[in-house]
């Protein structure tokens, strides 16, 4: 459960808050809460299986928002139209989530952020997919790898390229060539537009999740809320 002093020092709306970072991570399954009437009107123009997918993450954003905040999950002022980027009103923080083929991420905070998760067991093409959507730089630091550790560097710079992409709220196809990761893997920049991110970039059990805030958030409190047994 979350620190109930710190949800209680977070509570809107005048309050002036301190940088702060919440995560939820869950498993995907079957159980779905409350969306808006709004929400359902977009989910029943999706596929069957994106509509289960968009019911489940809006409906586990807003239980986790209502969480922090102490109110009901549909008072949340949460705008998350398919195939864009989540937005909370004036004073309530900024959201992000991410889905993997079997887990849903959750972040939040006081300032922009973007939150990536992947499984770290994922298969793919390494060499091909480098080539084509890496910019010049990070190709070159690919070089002299090869295999398993190829494949791990990559998804470990496509999950902080992606966690940038949506802080930037950007989008693959026009932004995924122009992030070039720092050697340590703790921070990116945008080669053409100048944005310079800190990443926080971990793995949790069979998740690779990296989490995309700006640098001057590096002091900052936060917690880790795991939503793991669902």
């Amino acid at each position: 459960m979350l620190n109930h002093q710190l949800v209680e020092a977070l509570r809107p709306p005048e309050r002036a808050l301190n940088s702060v970072l919440a995560l939820w991570l869950y498993p995907a399954d079957d159980q779905e809460n409350p969306i808006t009437e709004v929400e359902e009107i977009w989910a029943s123009q999706l596929s069957r299986s994106r509509s289960k997918q968009f019911r489940r993450s809006r409906g586990r954003v807003r239980c986790c928002l209502a969480d922090l905040w102490n109110i009901q999950s549909l008072d949340i002022p949460l705008s998350a139209p398919p195939g864009q980027p989540p937005e909370l009103e004036p004073g309530w923080g900024f959201v992000s989530f991410s889905h993997s083929q079997d887990a849903l991420l959750i972040g939040w905070s006081t300032h922009r952020l973007g939150v990536d998760i992947e499984r770290s067991d994922r298969s793919f093409k390494a060499d091909q997919l480098t080539q084509r959507f890496f910019c010049h730089q990070d190709r070159q630091q690919l070089l002299d790898l090869q295999e398993e550790q190829l494949r791990t560097v990559a998804l470990s710079q496509w999950v902080i390229k992606e966690a940038a992409i949506k802080w930037q709220r950007g989008t693959l196809a026009a932004d995924l060539d122009q992030w070039q990761c720092e050697n340590s893997l703790s921070g990116v920049v945008h080669l053409s537009q100048g944005h310079r991110l800190r990443v926080d970039h971990v793995c949790v059990g069979p998740w690779m999740i990296a989490v995309a805030q700006k640098y001057s958030l590096h002091s900052r409190s936060s917690m880790v809320c795991l939503g793991l047994d669902g």
